[in-house]
């Protein structure tokens, strides 16, 4: 496995041959180049970098490695322990510190993990910056301080609970509201932090919660990817628990899908077409989405009589583009939810927050709710990378044969029909093409998805 390096972080499988895969060299490695980029574009005398991780395995070696590499570079840390991606971003305003580093490889499995660097602001680093990382650990070009200028470390296991606290402050959140519901939720966290966050969430906001796999020991029970053929134990409890919708979280809490109250899937693509129903109905404006999420946002957005964009897949460019249009929700369709009203980041906790306020505020079941959506249905696919394999050569062949068609090559190849689309890109995060379909209704979804595999196929000769 190569160790990728991209906009979303420095990640790989841990063990193997140093350059190869996530290893204590190269931990120590990009630890040293990110705490050198900080002190090249600073004056401050002592910087300060908070840090967290998730539950995975790996999780306190690569912590421990880290936290070291930075002190040994004269930065202080502000160590927030087992904790989330968007807890994190939080952290770093609040705190008033000059970045941050989650070691989280989000939805990934257990053999993976990451380092995702953020700025002074608590975002994402742009390209740009990502790049100066790369270029400085790739010379080595760091210079470690004498012993009586290392960093200190301070510890802060209190910001889960300051993170929801700011999530309640919100004026669209109402969790006096949802306390007259009673509601009863099944929470999946897939044995990482959200098993600690997120049921802490809903009890303060008066939900009876009923946990699966919400202890935090990194031994993930599935795929911790919330897709559907990952989630049947948590879908056959919420019918069994007779609750009123279940939450499935990833690893490090930025990714939200729901299960509805009959056991089906919400869709990951739909927990940000209906908070975004939810919160342009009480304050109108404009949205934003990467060019691999659903056209419902779009459709709920004009109901709202506002202006939806699509941006390159990559947190950090659907950030870009909000900032640009003044959107006041977007997020990406694998079920991140960004609120500028809290910070420019994908929160789940957010996400849950104002899921349950609309809820509340509705007399209809999750069920019901989720027929009340314009109905598109994605096929999510993939293909795996061998080195034979020339990506750019496979979409500037796709691209010529559809060139009748509306097509879009910001971020891959989008093709858009007349009443579904196909979007061909490579992974930022694993070494696979992803082919994603969208249609009117599942078969025809799959049905292109299908064929353009195997138009792939022909072209690459595979």
């Amino acid at each position: 496995m190569t160790l990728i390096k991209s906009i979303s972080g420095i990640r790989g499988t841990i063990g193997g041959k140093v350059g190869d895969n996530l290893t204590p060299v190269d931990a120590v490695k990009f630890a040293s180049a990110y705490g050198t980029f900080l002190k090249n574009n600073s004056s401050k005398e002592k910087l300060t970098v908070v840090i967290g991780r998730d539950a995975r395995i790996s999780g306190s070696m690569i912590h421990n490695l880290v936290q070291n590499t930075l002190i040994g570079l004269g930065i202080n840390v502000i160590d927030l322990g087992l904790s989330t991606t968007p807890t994190v971003e939080v952290a770093v305003p609040l705190e008033k510190a000059d970045g941050g580093i989650i070691l989280t490889a989000s939805h990934n499995p257990k053999q993976w993990n990451a380092l995702k660097l953020l700025n002074e602001k608590g975002e994402f680093l742009n390209g740009a910056d990502g790049a100066k990382i790369l270029e400085i650990a790739e010379a080595e070009a760091f210079d470690f301080v004498d012993v009586d200028s290392l960093g200190e470390i301070t510890t802060n296991d209190s910001y889960m609970d300051i993170h929801i606290d700011e999530v309640l402050d919100l004026p669209l959140v109402d969790a006096d509201l949802v306390k007259t519901k009673k509601y009863k939720v099944v929470v999946d966290a897939v044995n990482s932090t959200g098993g600690i966050v997120i049921p802490n969430l809903l009890e303060q906001m008066g939900v009876e919660v009923v946990k699966l796999y919400c202890e935090p020991n990194g031994h993930f029970p599935h795929n911790p990817e919330p897709l559907k053929e990952h989630l049947g134990d948590i879908c056959k409890l919420v019918v069994e628990e007779k609750a009123d919708f279940g939450i499935v979280v990833d690893p490090d809490v930025d990714r939200l899908a729901f299960i509805s109250n009959d056991g089906e899937m919400f869709g990951e693509e739909y927990t940000l077409v209906a908070i975004a129903d939810y919160v342009l109905s009480k304050t109108p404006g404009n949205t934003v989405s990467n060019m691999s999420s659903s056209r419902a946002l779009r459709d709920i957005t004009n109901k709202h009589n506002g202006s939806y964009q699509a941006s390159a897949v990559g947190e950090v460019n659907v950030v870009e583009l909000m900032k640009a249009t003044n959107a006041i929700i977007g997020g990406e369709g694998n079920g991140g939810i960004i609120y500028p009203e809290l910070h420019y980041g994908r929160d789940s906790l957010v996400g849950v927050a104002l899921f349950l306020t609309y809820l509340a505020n509705q007399e209809k079941t999750v069920a019901e709710l989720r027929a009340s959506y314009p109905q598109y249905y994605m096929s999510k696919n993939k293909i795996e990378l061998t080195p034979q394999i020339d990506v750019d050569a496979i979409l500037v062949a796709m691209t010529e044969k559809y060139k009748n068609e509306e097509i879009n090559t910001i971020d891959g190849v989008k093709i858009d029909f007349a009443t579904e689309w196909v979007h061909l890109r490579k992974s930022n995060t694993e070494p696979i093409i992803r082919i994603y379909t969208e249609a009117p209704t599942q078969a025809e979804a799959d049905t292109l998805a299908f064929r353009i595999i195997d138009e792939i196929k022909a072209v690459a000769g595979i």
